[in-house]
């Protein structure tokens, strides 16, 4: 099935990324970084199907070799936080054969990115032959005609005139100086440090302390560099790509298409799953419970469920006048929609309360456990500062010798005590080495993630919530008011099968963690929500119940009662009674 995806990177040197290294990665190749001298190996790398380099005419030639295009893009590059390079992953369609695969990403990198002026590098990857996807690396420098790099930011001085201020690059600057324009310097007027421009502070007397001239933060940004990195731009790509696909699917006579809209612009009511990554999947494989495709599986099972309802209210829809059991089945069906998802909202709540039960316990752990590692640390240090001058004082002046030994017991003591300190961290923690601290803390940033998935779950369950509570409102009073009691008795009679069915869901959906309590708890707050008393269902259900049992016996043939023979049992007594005269 056919599916929009595409994900947008940025491979800087602050997120501790390398260009060559990403090249290298997607293409499965040996690169050598003659940035920092690294070499990046993954031809034991598994699943490329292809990849190619597409330059633009102004590019050297030499730059078809991936290698020697991004050492150029490593080389322009001096700042340790640069950014390299942007990467696009984008989903194929499992419906197209690989030279369809490899024609729509030409045509589609060549008339958005090289035309553009950016050199794109891409590769096709499907490890497991059902998960093709392809991985677009793209320059974010632009280049001149000649081939050589644009700037991507020029400097911005920030001048003075008449008191408005205004910025200006360096070759504005000399046409802009000729009209009254000046540049700011910093300047020392008592305890404080101003800006003002050089005639003014000559005027106040004022001693100018630096020679860099005011500026703004970032400067001023390529306008080739500065449309590439916007929004409208990434929509305009994401855009296109669902285009360029849909084409390729329709010249392939493919009864697919696919749609870069969300599912709420696209009036899709379901949720979206999140991405698993394939630690969560090899979790699976071997046997254990991943919780973000824990998650996942729930989001799919509230969807399957929806799309059933949604069928069921179109289904209806389409006749005129509803009988009294198609209404009956339309509400019951909305209500076990309603309870399914109160109960994933319920489960959400429990799952949120271990975990901040889990975290408040484990917060302050951690807390005092970088509080203690920071400060062994920094003793440590200190301890071989003081071992550094211990060493490099003269044996000719003992009283420091003896100062130096003292401050070095000292502090051997506090490293000691700390420590013993962190074991004592380590064991309440229930770690062995600082290793399994570290995945300890990696584990409760990824509660904090779970979280957030589990809070942006939970508003779109309520907004469904309140969706399916609206269309049960409309729905219940569609029937006349004296058809009530007859809707009534039509409600009770298919209650039992879907309740049955509604269990069945929830056992699917959240397999060991079913709880009947928790789905009477669901049931009642949904009646609540629907206005609606299941103490008035019970007592109507029993009358039901009581009235369908008289009309079985009135239905029996009656049988003649026996007789009950009463004995007489005087004659017993009249022995003991003559005996008792004797």
């Amino acid at each position: 099935m056919a599916i929009y995806h595409m994900q947008a990177k940025v491979v800087s040197r602050g997120s501790g990324r390398s260009a060559v290294a990403a090249s290298a990665y997607m293409s499965c190749s040996r690169m050598y970084n003659d940035y920092d001298g690294i070499q990046h190996d993954y031809t034991r790398k598994h699943g490329l199907i292809y990849q190619e380099v597409m330059l633009p005419p102004m590019a050297p030639a030499e730059w078809k070799d991936r290698e020697k295009l991004w050492n150029a893009v490593e080389a322009a590059e001096k700042t340790k936080d640069s950014r390299l390079a942007r990467e696009f992953v984008v989903a194929l369609p499992v419906e197209l054969n690989k030279d369809s695969h490899i024609s729509l990403l030409q045509n589609f990198i060549q008339e958005n990115f090289v035309d553009m002026g950016m050199c794109a590098d891409f590769a096709i990857h499907d490890t497991d032959g059902h998960n093709p996807h392809a991985h677009i690396l793209l320059t974010v420098r632009p280049l001149n005609e000649n081939g050589t790099w644009q700037y991507k930011t020029e400097k911005e001085y920030l001048c003075v005139k008449n008191g408005e201020e205004k910025g200006f690059t360096a070759s504005e600057y000399k046409e802009a100086q000729k009209d009254g324009w000046e540049k700011q310097y910093r300047y020392k007027a008592g305890k404080k440090k101003i800006y003002l421009t050089p005639s003014a502070a000559q005027e106040q007397g004022y001693e100018r302390i630096d020679k860099h001239p005011k500026s703004t933060r970032y400067g001023r940004q390529n306008p080739i560099s500065e449309q590439w990195n916007s929004d409208e731009q990434l929509c305009v790509w994401r855009a296109n790509w669902a285009d360029f696909t849909n084409k390729m699917l329709a010249q392939n006579q493919i009864k697919a298409s696919i749609d870069h809209r969300s599912f709420a612009a696209q009036g899709i009511t379901e949720q979206p799953t999140i991405h698993e990554g394939y630690i969560a999947q090899d979790m699976e494989k071997k046997g254990m419970v991943a919780e973000r495709c824990e998650i996942n599986r729930q989001i799919r099972a509230d969807n399957k469920l929806l799309r059933e309802l949604k069928a069921q209210v179109a289904k209806l829809a389409q006749a005129i006048e509803k009988s009294i059991p198609a209404i009956a089945e339309t509400l019951e069906a909305i209500r076990n929609h309603m309870i399914f998802t109160q109960y994933h909202l319920l489960h959400n709540e429990m799952q949120k309360e271990v975990i901040h039960d889990w975290m408040y316990n484990l917060k302050p752990i951690l807390s005092k456990y970088n509080t203690v590692k920071k400060k062994l640390k920094d003793k440590a240090a200190e301890k071989k500062t003081l071992n550094l001058q211990k060493d490099k004082t003269s044996f000719l002046n003992p009283i420091q010798h003896i100062k130096l030994n003292q401050q070095i017991t000292t502090v051997t003591e506090e490293i000691e005590e700390l420590k013993s300190a962190k074991e004592q961290l380590l064991f309440q923690a229930e770690c062995s080495t600082d290793k399994d601290m570290v995945k300890l803390s990696d584990r409760y940033n990824q509660m904090m993630k779970n979280l957030e998935t589990l809070d942006s779950q939970d508003a779109t369950l309520k907004e469904q919530l309140e969706k399916d509570a609206s269309a049960f409102r409309e729905e219940r009073f569609c029937p006349k008011s004296d058809q009530y009691t007859e809707l009534l008795d039509a409600r009770i009679q298919i209650r039992p099968d879907f309740r049955d069915k509604l269990i069945k869901q929830l056992k699917g959906a959240f397999g060991k963690y079913y709880d009947y309590h928790r789905r009477d708890f669901a049931s009642n707050k949904v009646d609540y929500l629907n206005a609606e008393d299941p103490i008035l269902f019970s007592r109507h259900s029993w009358e039901l119940e009581y009235q369908k049992k008289q009309e079985m016996r009135k239905g029996q043939p009656v049988h003649p009662k026996k007789k009950h023979v009463i004995w007489n049992c005087s004659h017993l007594f009249k022995g003991v009674w003559s005996g008792s005269q004797l």
